[in-house]
């Protein structure tokens, strides 16, 4: 891969510093001062914390995914404070912690920080699992009732094969291989490929356009046609990513998320054009607006948010070289689980009935 990142390290420390300016004494990082939290985003600032240097402020935003994990595993979709604001329990949500574990141990090195978190990364990709179907595609949530949502989204469960596959790192690494996480990784993967009537139709979402190479589904040639197959859709020349393709909605994180899906499969060039274009949403204090409705000239919505912060990070990071957010997101180095050839022997690539993997705590070395 190519490097060279659009940020320098005034502005990158800059931005870091405002997100960390959002978070509570608790590790919580709302979107904005006072708002809401979501466990997805607040994973992503968290990883933006690791790539401008504050370990400390990332390991406390993990202190309190650990601090408020539900009994099952899960998170639920929306805090503000200390109170629950959507009690629906999101797979995709609760999934990303592996990735966000994945990153701050590359960053860090803290192999003593990562085993004592085993256990609730355990509990949360059991909880994901008894989403997956038979197919391989995971239900979005299990509601209030503790009922399945009863349909999988296509850009949720790419991010929880790359989830998936991030912890499966995690368990080799501590020596304690979870095989099933590597089979759903790819059973999901499968059914991501070859199955997109197993997921709602979305279309007009960028995020279903280029998930699935953000995710680690798809590489090479094929995401490369993928991605110019829906450039003309979704992007508009010198701004950036639509967020729906209908809409004249410019927004900063799909742009950013574009780019780094960009930069992993070899196309450092345009993804550093986004990154480039985004800037101009750049705010005196290091922080970015959420979107832009380019027709009118208009900023909206009037919002500048902790995870909008975050992407720009990531993105910047990954074009510059740094090496924790480059393996994260390239993914080469991931467990992939079995190939296509070899889940031919499983029945309609339906996951074997697992044997429980509760992680127990591992001795840190």
């Amino acid at each position: 891969m190519s490097t060279g990142g659009v940020l320098d390290q005034s502005m990158i420390i800059q931005t870091a510093a405002y997100i960390a300016g959002l978070q509570r004494p608790d590790g919580q990082i709302p979107w904005e001062a006072g708002g809401e939290t979501d466990p997805w985003d607040h994973v992503e600032a968290a990883m933006a914390l690791d790539v401008a240097g504050r370990p400390a402020a990332a390991a406390a935003a993990y202190e309190w995914l650990v601090a408020t994990q539900n009994p099952d595993g899960s998170w639920c979709r929306g805090y503000r404070d200390d109170r629950v604001t959507d009690p629906v329990r999101d797979a995709n949500f609760t999934a990303y912690l592996g990735v966000g574990m994945w990153h701050h141990y590359l960053s860090t090195g803290d192999r003593r920080w990562l085993a004592r978190l085993w256990p609730t990364l355990g509990a949360a990709v059991e909880f994901v699992l008894g989403l997956q179907a038979s197919g391989g595609e995971v239900d979005w949530a299990r509601g209030v009732d503790g009922d399945p949502a009863g349909e999988a989204l296509l850009s949720g469960s790419a991010s929880i094969h790359h989830s998936l596959r991030c912890a499966a790192a995690i368990g080799r690494l501590l020596n304690q291989p979870r095989p099933e996480w590597e089979l759903a990784a790819a059973t999901l993967r499968h059914a991501i490929l070859a199955h997109p009537e197993r997921f709602s139709p979305r279309t007009r979402y960028s995020m279903d356009w280029y998930y699935p190479v953000l995710g680690g589904a798809l590489r090479g040639e094929p995401a490369r046609t993928r991605l110019a197959a829906g450039w003309e859709g979704f992007v508009v020349a010198e701004w950036g990513a639509r967020c729906v393709a209908d809409r004249p909605w410019v927004t900063v994180a799909e742009t950013c998320e574009l780019a780094l899906s960009l930069w992993a499969v070899g196309r450092s060039g345009p993804a550093r054009r986004l990154l480039r274009q985004v800037q101009r949403l750049r705010c005196g204090d290091g922080s970015y607006w959420t979107g832009y409705v380019v027709p009118d000239r208009a900023v909206w919505p009037e919002e500048r948010t902790s995870w909008t912060a975050g992407a720009v990070l990531l993105a910047d990071a990954a074009l510059a070289g740094e090496p924790a957010t480059r393996a994260v997101f390239d993914g080469g180095e991931l467990p992939a689980g079995p190939t296509a050839a070899e889940l031919a022997g499983v029945p309609d690539c339906t996951v074997s009935p697992r044997c429980s993997t509760r992680s127990e705590p591992v001795a840190a070395t």
